[in-house]
């Protein structure tokens, strides 16, 4: 295996985050799949974990784009100039999904008129509750949940491809 130099790997506060945020968005897929019947010990269980990976989501994604703009990331692998658009548009629109789905989620549920509880930490509400537009947010909430199923499931086999068929650093300079 290739050691890659400190320029041409992602620094280690870079590659924590991305790892992180990536367990906490794999966990509050799971949690919502299998939160149970309304009103059931699991389904609130499960909620709740959906809320606080969503919550943490929010904060490790802010603190990432934060050191992003401190830490330059190292020159992406050269590529053709319509693969290096995409993995840009993709890039930029997984950092959309990770700041906007958990607000969402918090608007959704404050929208409902309830707060957003995390076990813990207390309640929060940051607006008024509005039914029309819980359902709306809700809606929007789900519908991107869907689609970024399948744009973090591209992302994922864009890096396998890169790995195994490519053969070059991409892959690694994330670990």
């Amino acid at each position: 295996m290739v050691r890659l130099s400190s320029q041409e790997r992602f620094s280690r506060p870079a590659v924590w985050l991305h790892w992180a945020i990536f367990l906490l968005v794999a966990l509050a897929y799971l949690a919502i799949e299998i939160r149970g019947p309304k009103g059931s010990e699991s389904r609130a269980f499960w909620s709740a974990t959906h809320f606080w990976a969503g919550f943490g989501v929010l904060i490790l994604s802010v603190v990432r784009v934060a050191w992003r703009s401190y830490q330059t990331p190292p020159p992406p692998e050269p590529d053709l100039p319509f693969l290096q658009f995409l993995s840009k548009a993709a890039h930029l629109l997984l950092y959309i999904f990770i700041i906007a789905q958990p607000i969402l989620g918090i608007l959704t549920i404050n929208f409902g008129g309830h707060p957003v509880t995390l076990a813990g930490l207390g309640s929060f509400t940051i607006v008024g509750p509005d039914h029309d537009l819980s359902k709306l947010m809700k809606q929007i909430h789900e519908t991107l949940g869907n689609i970024f199923y399948w744009v973090i499931g591209l992302h994922a086999l864009a890096a396998l491809w890169h790995h195994f068929v490519k053969r070059d650093n991409t892959l690694r300079r994330m670990f």
